[in-house]
């Protein structure tokens, strides 16, 4: 049965010289490739060596996660335990083993992980319990981006296939008349964005009294976004006697002072280990006297670059450099916040579904998603700050894969 209705760490610094595109290094630290735009503004200067993880001996073996708990120990409804096991959910992983019972007992939790760690099960499994004990329950995820709230809707209607669990999500770029036509109808999910939430609110579309969690997913990100008054305004909208589930991949003071206003007694749950893994390997490529455009031309006809993740900083950056390649015979798509929501779905469909070989994204993309079996991943001009780097980087070598990661340098 379908559930849908009509309407309805930065890596260690090497002393060793990298020869294989050009590189050299001085005492630790390599001259020139500073962001412009970073000293411009007044931000600390990005260390280059950061980049590099060039390994002189092979990793040491990964330590095995043992979790405390099955999915079985949960004391899940039949039906979702049965879902669980179809989607291949063999153990918890570690922020699923930890933040489950959390979340089950009803009680306020922060979740800190690094992507590809399973973080969207872990609350919605939870959650999806709560539904099937209570029909009436109502649960609001806000996210920061479109992407997500449709990566989290998908990741929900696969868990909850064959129950009877509804669902809405509300963004930006899409006909706002089809939400309110949806939201006419009880979804035990509203799954959004800050502006186009906040927009349904204002119209008197949408009425959250009847919440009673709310999950506020990368909320790091957000408060990034400036998203902070908007967060405030739709808590407001929701009954005190709420739970409420905070997830970020860092806690900045901005993040404490959220969880103050917002949580009450929360558990806060870390599983995060280092900021970037060590099966991701990272490396620069030095293009001062060449054409940058040349040398990504020249990355992508090597066979290794399968699929391939390209961040730039601007739109119209990444939009010009599609086209370029496209003209050179690669296939090539663009995400960025020009493009429809239409667009931005099948660009991102024809990726995942490796209809093209390369991504050409602003940090649009760089949170959140989860993108199978990405390659590589090509920071094409440098990010502004180190968590911009981190998240981009961790698109490649999700879970137990290996991944590589290149940024050019001048």
């Amino acid at each position: 049965m379908n559930n849908q209705r009509t309407p309805v760490r930065w890596a260690r610094r090497r002393s060793t010289q990298n020869t294989r595109f050009g590189h050299s290094k001085r005492n630790g630290r390599f001259r020139g490739g500073h962001s412009r735009f970073a000293a411009r503004r007044g931000r600390p200067k990005l260390d280059i060596s950061s980049f590099i993880n060039k390994a002189v001996a092979p990793p040491a073996p990964e330590e095995v996660f043992v979790p405390e708990h099955s999915f079985a120990d949960f004391e899940l409804n039949s039906i979702l335990l049965r879902s669980i096991g179809q989607k291949g959910y063999v153990q918890p992983t570690p922020i699923q083993d930890k933040i489950i019972p959390s979340i089950l007992c009803r009680k306020d939790v922060v979740g800190l992980s690094n992507t590809g760690t399973g973080k969207t099960a872990a609350f919605l499994i939870p959650l999806i319990e709560k539904v099937l004990q209570n029909p009436h329950e109502q649960i609001l995820i806000v996210t920061p981006t479109r992407e997500l709230a449709l990566q989290i809707e998908q990741e929900l209607q696969s868990i909850t296939r064959h129950m009877r669990v509804y669902s809405v999500t509300c963004v930006g770029g899409e006909h706002i008349g089809m939400q309110i036509r949806k939201l006419r109808y009880k979804s035990n999910f509203i799954i959004g964005t800050p502006g186009r939430l906040i927009d349904l609110v204002k119209r008197g579309i949408l009425i959250l009294n009847g919440v009673c969690t709310v999950v506020l997913d990368e909320a790091d990100r957000m408060l990034d976004m400036g998203f902070v008054n908007d967060i405030r305004l739709l808590m407001a909208r929701v009954s005190e006697e709420r739970q409420t589930l905070c997830f970020a991949a860092t806690m900045p003071k901005k993040i404490e002072a959220l969880i103050n206003d917002f949580l009450k007694n929360p558990s806060i749950i870390s599983v995060k280990t280092v900021e970037i893994p060590e099966n991701i390997e990272q490396d620069i490529v030095r293009v001062r006297d060449l054409n940058k455009v040349d040398v990504l031309h020249n990355l992508l006809q090597n066979n290794e670059f399968k699929k391939v993740l390209v961040f730039g900083r601007t739109k119209r950056g990444v939009e010009n450099l599609s086209r370029i390649l496209t003209r050179r015979g690669v296939k090539v798509e663009s995400i960025h916040s020009d493009k429809t929501q239409a667009q931005r779905k099948r660009a991102l469909l024809n990726f995942k579904k490796n209809r093209v070989q390369a991504l050409v994204a602003t940090d649009v993309a760089a949170r959140g998603l989860h993108i199978d079996d990405v390659t590589h991943v090509i920071n094409y001009e440098i990010p502004e700050t180190y968590d911009d780097y981190i998240h981009r980087v961790g698109r490649t070598g999700r879970g137990t894969q290996r991944g590589k990661a290149l940024t050019f340098v001048n």
